[in-house]
């Protein structure tokens, strides 16, 4: 079976992403346009703790919900690659943007965010935390203008958040299912 093939690249925009247009020629011989964001890859976090049973989330404004006129999303903690292995960095980014230590990551998927139309893929990982990791406030990078939120929400609240569809953010749900899938016991006590 033959496979589609990019034929042509022309860069339209080199700043914060690169954005290009690209001529496909797809199985069947025709020739298509599609777009592309080249933002490289990236991962994400989600911190919980077991013993208070609550997790780490934050808030900051994002282009697209801005656009769109909603409420600010509440997001797992994500950062850039910037060439860095995706478990370096992420450690760095939890205690930037969540003023939160961590060490102990446990790998749940390295998906494509947006395959129609992006390069970016982020590992997501799982990572147990204590209040004793809570070594800074957080909020992000001051020269990064990231104006981060940081928030700590029950065990509890984020599983009805998942279940009443209201955790609309990609990473962040895919991050709260898979807790829910392999840390079952976490919410043991609240069904009795």
């Amino acid at each position: 079976m033959t496979q589609a093939r990019i034929t042509n690249q022309t860069l339209i925009y080199d700043g914060w992403y690169r954005f290009s247009r690209l001529e496909v020629e797809m199985p069947d011989g025709v020739r298509v346009e599609r777009h592309l964001i080249d933002n490289g890859s990236a991962a994400a976090v989600l911190p919980y703790d077991p013993v208070r049973r609550v997790c780490m989330l934050i808030e900051q404004p994002r282009a697209g919900v801005l656009a769109a006129g909603e409420a600010p999303l509440l997001e797992a903690i994500a950062g850039n690659l910037g060439g860095m292995a995706p478990d370096k960095r992420i450690i760095e980014e939890a205690l930037e943007e969540g003023g939160l230590r961590i060490s102990e990551l446990e790998p749940v998927t390295n998906m494509w965010s947006l395959c129609p139309v992006s390069t970016e893929r982020i590992q997501l990982y799982l990572t147990p935390y204590s209040s004793e990791d809570r070594i800074g406030e957080g909020g992000g990078a001051l020269h990064e203008d990231e104006n981060i939120t940081v928030h700590e929400i029950t065990l509890d609240h984020l599983r009805d958040l998942v279940l009443a569809g209201e955790l609309t953010d990609a990473k962040t749900l895919i991050l709260a299912q898979a807790l829910l899938l392999r840390r079952p016991e976490l919410w043991a006590a609240s069904q009795d």
